[in-house]
């Protein structure tokens, strides 16, 4: 039994960064299981601070887009999410390669929602944990 009640594809996910803040990072939804969403990231001249090192902020970037993404899924027709609240702890330095981030929900409510987002490099390793905490709400007409 999946988490998501609404239907998607990896496509659609990913045509939905167009124009936004995840496109130029390089963020890509890569999978999607019944209770988790997956996204890379490259960490490259987009994505690194002064000294050489991933940016903790493109890994919240990261951690947000999944959460906030997975979070869409998981709210009634009508309605959308927003982040009110998220938090990370930076483990370990990349210099090169991709990162992948894991959404996983900790709270699934009628209001608010908790996940967790594990970020690790390309061997595994926990470069970045966050927690995002989003509140579900009524969608504007645009």
């Amino acid at each position: 039994m999946t988490l998501f009640r609404r239907a998607t594809t990896l496509a659609e996910l990913n045509a939905l960064s167009e124009g936004t803040a995840m496109r130029p990072l390089g963020i890509e939804f890569t999978e999607l299981g019944p209770d988790y969403l997956r996204a890379t990231m490259p960490v490259d001249a987009r994505t690194r601070q002064p000294y050489g090192l991933l940016h903790g902020g493109a890994s919240v970037l990261l951690a947000e887009t999944l959460g906030s993404s997975a979070g869409g899924l998981c709210v009634e027709e009508g309605q959308g999410v927003v982040g009110i609240e998220i938090n990370a702890n930076h483990l370990a330095a990349v210099r090169e390669g991709t990162v992948t981030g894991t959404a996983r929900p900790l709270h699934v409510g009628r209001s608010t929602q908790v996940w967790e987002i594990r970020i690790e490099d390309a061997h595994g390793r926990l470069v970045c944990i966050s927690r995002l905490t989003l509140a579900a709400v009524p969608l504007r007409a645009r």
